[in-house]
């Protein structure tokens, strides 16, 4: 080889590009804290008797740096990743709005209710698409989404029962604790431990 071929091969060599962590531990990490202390409150505890105690982990953990895990979910090629994380770092934020009293906004138990209603198909799209991802993932949405079922009849019937709210809650510990999970999976995944996740990707 002469001096003049290696020198052409150095000038087309091309460094391999960085590898780009996985996001999903840190949004589900994140949508998993923020559902948790929110649940406990609409489970019915005394122990968080507002909701606003929420406000700094809506803003911040399941909202901002779950919306950051949904843009670098985009950088990895997943579409389901961005799509769920963006949207629910999304939810968190515009809750965050609603329940903070500086911003002025007032709104009617019917009108969370709609909004909640909203969600709640949302994350049923979310919850048939779930079917090509796997096992822990798929239970994840189903229980989030029967979580928004339930907290949207207990706010249209806030004047006659909170039943349906208090249940509401009790799915909602329930799925912060299975995206706990997932997110482990994906953080021991990186030192090669596989937890019980049942892959639910067509295979050829």
């Amino acid at each position: 080889m002469s001096i003049e071929d290696g020198g052409k091969q150095y000038n087309n060599y091309q460094p391999p590009p960085p590898k780009i962590a996985n996001p999903a531990p840190l949004g589900l990490s994140g949508f998993a804290l923020t559902t948790f202390v929110l649940s406990i409150h609409n489970a019915g505890s005394s122990d968080v008797p507002t909701p606003s105690v929420t406000l700094g982990l809506a803003l911040f953990y399941g909202g901002l740096a779950q919306l950051l895990a949904g843009m670098w979910e985009f950088k990895t090629g997943n579409t389901f990743g961005a799509t769920a994380f963006s949207s629910y770092g999304g939810f968190w934020l515009s809750f965050a709005i609603l329940i903070t009293p500086i911003t002025g906004v007032t709104v009617t138990p019917h009108a969370i209710g709609i909004y909640l209603l909203g969600w709640t198909i949302f994350t049923f799209l979310l919850f048939i698409a779930s079917f090509r991802t796997n096992a822990g993932i798929m239970v994840l949405f189903l229980f989030l989404d029967l979580t928004f079922l339930f907290l949207t009849i207990g706010t249209f019937t806030a004047t006659t029962t909170t039943v349906p709210t208090k249940i509401g809650g009790v799915l909602g510990i329930i799925t912060a604790l299975i995206a706990w999970y997932n997110a482990l999976a994906g953080l021991l995944a990186d030192h090669g431990i596989t937890l019980p996740n049942y892959d639910l990707k067509k295979t050829d």
